[in-house]
């Protein structure tokens, strides 16, 4: 959220991470202040793999999140969702406009981006890929080549749904990994 965004006495904080990086699929987290707690679930890698990436599933994924985020946080005719600009998040501010809650549209920053991206990174060293490969948030090279150590074990991981993994990328991977062409 930035500085020029209020706060209101009712609030619910949505973000989201992952949705640009090259493995697994998106983690939502929500946050309710001043209540410490905090609210997280993962939209599937399955969701950004074929056939499910064509029929957009992620955003019908956010969707159920967003249920679940109502159920949880019980928010009332007075509370304001701050949900992050990014587009896997599109159908979650949509469905909660429709159900009558007041919605702002925020730029991802601050602490709960941080949480939610630590909450990826979990998710990715749970899946096995290692904790060094990331710590910085410009990773696509290196997970690529991750990726081409051993490809027919390490691409179920892969959002293979994008058009440029079956024009370009695949076909890199299954190179040997000095061979990649940055």
């Amino acid at each position: 959220m930035t500085l020029d965004h209020f706060t209101y006495a009712k609030e619910i904080v949505i973000d989201s991470a992952g949705w640009s990086d090259l493995l697994l699929g998106v983690v939502i987290g929500a946050i309710k202040p001043p209540d410490p707690r905090y609210m997280e679930r993962r939209i599937p890698t399955s969701s950004f793999q074929p056939p499910n990436f064509k029929k957009k599933k992620y955003l019908d994924d956010s969707v159920k999140i967003a249920e679940e985020i109502i159920e949880v946080t019980q928010p009332d005719a007075e509370t304001h969702f701050k949900v992050s600009s990014g587009y896997v998040l599109s159908s979650l501010r949509r469905y909660l406009e429709n159900r009558g809650y007041r919605v702002e549209k925020v730029d991802a920053t601050g602490e709960l981006q941080e949480i939610v991206e630590r909450g990826y990174v979990r998710w990715c060293v749970e899946s096995g890929i290692p904790a060094e490969l990331l710590k910085t948030k410009r990773r696509f090279w290196t997970l690529l080549e991750w990726v081409a150590e051993m490809p027919r074990l390490r691409e179920g991981l892969v959002k293979t749904g994008w058009a440029s993994w079956e024009r370009k990328w695949r076909e890199e991977i299954y190179k040997k990994p000095q061979d990649i062409q940055r």
